[in-house]
């Protein structure tokens, strides 16, 4: 990627709609569009101010492409920092691809995927945790994933990162500076106040490393394992939350031999079910195959669905399950409730206090099941407007930062010599300084900004 050219590409998606936004940026960006643009009241485009929209044509010649809506931004004031015209035109693939030919003929060059985000970066307008923000908004197909995606383009992440590290970075210059004075053994930077510091950036770098089991199953969908023995009424259960005829229904136990999965929004949350083979006794070597996915399915659940009929005594298997996974959050689902009498109900509900009742054939009780799960998908951090992580490469960065100022704090309680904790010190301030660029490379730019679809 060149910094100081002019790029070109299209910014919403290809192929044929109402409109299309086709976006320049670069120094050159106005002075290239304004001599193929003629202007409906004749205004010259170059001496427009910044953040207006003409009404014109482009033109090649004396031949007119489209009749289009041209929006001028001057630097620095857009989203690149530079200047940056975005024309929109009518949704033909064909216009589309005549006025970007144009502009390639006389100036422009097509834009690699992700540079107009990676010279907003370059030029100040955001740091590379916003940036890839940018990338995860795009993506967000949930309002919990939209959430989190704004929070951090706003800068949420960014500057909890950046405090800490500015904290750290004033007690570490003053350790620097105890090295030019090493033969006078004299301290500048006060050692209780600085276990304070080191002990607050520890607390808070646990808490942000902890909340990406969190955020992780938010980007991707919390999965939720649905097990039960055979003819339950698993299918039946997932075809009635999906709303439709996703899973096989039969009569015939052991139907279902391998896992069927699909993926549901359920109060702005993803969630990912999973319909298991019925768990039994089988001699049959698939269906055998079937059960043991189910068992690695329960094992990768957030949250495992436990599903019975109503009618049958099954305290025995749940205490089982719930002794083979301690750890694992286990909802009890008494199915066919339709078909059980009152007193049976109320037995149910007088052995297992945490129970919901439901006819999965009915679709009695979906509501409610769906409801369970949102209070059970441990989202509180979402409305505390919490910092979430749910990048892969913050959360290493993170890790390797914690590890680093562990071995400070260890330094200080060996009494260790400022020039020995100033390396481990320098290491934390490196790798905090990954998350928001203050700290970055060549090739983790380009590995970062090649994931961006083209135009963004």
């Amino acid at each position: 990627m060149i910094k100081d050219d002019t790029i070109i590409a299209l910014a919403t998606p290809s192929g044929a709609g109402a409109i299309a936004v086709i976006r320049i940026s670069g120094d050159n960006a106005i002075q290239i569009v304004s001599k193929h643009f003629k202007s409906v009241i004749n205004k010259k485009l170059d001496e427009q101010k910044s953040h207006t929209i003409h009404l014109g044509h482009i033109v090649e010649q004396k031949k007119y492409l489209d009749q289009v809506l041209v929006s001028i931004f001057k630097d620095p004031h857009s989203y690149t920092g530079e200047n940056v015209v975005e024309i929109s035109c009518h949704g033909s693939v064909y216009i589309q691809q005549q006025i970007i030919q144009l502009f390639l003929r006389n100036g422009c060059r097509m834009a690699a995927a992700g540079e107009f985000t990676m010279r907003a970066f370059l030029n100040g307008k955001m740091d590379l945790s916003q940036a890839e923000a940018v990338a995860d908004l795009i993506a967000s197909d949930s309002e919990a994933a939209h959430q989190i995606a704004i929070q951090q383009m706003r800068g949420g992440f960014s500057n909890e990162i950046k405090k800490l590290r500015q904290e750290l970075l004033n007690f570490a210059s003053l350790i620097e500076l105890e090295l030019d004075f090493s033969g006078e053994d004299v301290e500048f930077a006060d050692r209780t106040q600085f276990t304070n510091l080191l002990n607050k950036i520890t607390s808070v770098l646990k808490g942000l490393i902890d909340s990406f089991a969190l955020g992780n199953v938010i980007k991707n969908g919390i999965p939720i394992a649905i097990v039960g023995e055979p003819n339950v009424g698993k299918s039946t259960l997932l075809n009635a939350i999906l709303n439709e005829e996703r899973a096989i229904v039969s009569d015939i136990p052991g139907t279902t031999r391998d896992t069927v999965e699909d993926q549901i929004s359920i109060g702005g949350v993803n969630f990912r079910f999973i319909d298991t083979a019925g768990i039994r006794d089988t001699a049959d070597k698939i269906e055998q195959i079937g059960i043991a996915r189910a068992y690695e399915k329960i094992e990768q659940a957030q949250l495992v669905i436990y599903l019975f009929e109503a009618s049958k005594n099954k305290v025995a298997e749940i205490n089982t399950l719930k002794n083979k996974y301690p750890d694992k959050n286990i909802l009890l689902l008494a199915n066919k409730v339709d078909t059980v009498e009152e007193n049976r109900i109320v037995a149910l509900q007088n052995t297992f206090s945490d129970l919901v009742l439901l006819s999965a054939k009915n679709g009695n009780g979906i509501e409610k099941l769906k409801d369970k799960l949102l209070s059970l998908s441990n989202m509180g951090s979402l409305g505390k407007n919490e910092t979430i992580v749910t990048n892969n490469r913050h959360y290493d960065a993170l890790l390797k930062a914690l590890e680093a100022i562990q071995k400070v704090k260890e330094g200080m309680d060996m009494e260790l010599s400022s020039d020995l904790m100033a390396i481990d010190i320098r290491e934390a301030l490196f790798h905090l300084g990954e998350i928001t660029g203050s700290v970055s490379t060549d090739d983790l730019l380009g590995n970062i900004f090649s994931n961006f679809c083209i135009g963004k």
